[in-house]
């Protein structure tokens, strides 16, 4: 199993954890479509978008192992946010690819990637830079 260095270990100030400390005996716990009704407690709003947040920060666009991160978690998003980035899929192995399907997860959570829409011209190719001189 892949041990993701440097990804938050859970949400600071409770007990909503992002990665597993060592792989499960049996096997990794299936990855499954959970459905998020509107009423749900504001902390686990709150905790989806952090996860989402520590991905997109993590791993981009680009294809990530599973690994040692947290089946329960991951499950929130999985199938929307997050979707598989192999097929076959499978979804009891630590193995397995997947992606964010960036396009979804802005829609779903646009304070992740509010910062990053703010610094369209962070490269330094702002056509009008002469007009500010």
């Amino acid at each position: 199993m892949l041990k993701h260095r440097g990804f938050p270990g859970r949400l600071a100030g409770t007990d909503f954890q992002f990665v597993i400390r060592r792989a499960n005996k049996n096997g990794a716990t299936r990855l499954i479509a959970r459905e998020r009704y509107a009423d749900r407690k504001h902390v686990d709003r709150r905790a989806d978008s952090a996860f989402m947040a520590a991905l997109w920060a993590h791993f981009g666009e680009e294809p990530f192992e599973r690994g040692n991160l947290d089946a329960g978690r991951l499950s929130w998003l999985f199938g929307r946010e997050v979707v598989a980035a192999e097929q076959p899929f499978d979804p009891e192995s630590y193995d397995a690819l997947l992606r964010i399907d960036v396009r979804r997860a802005r829609v779903s959570f646009p304070e992740v990637f509010e910062e990053n829409d703010d610094d369209e011209f962070a490269d330094g190719d702002d056509a009008d830079a002469e007009d500010w001189d």
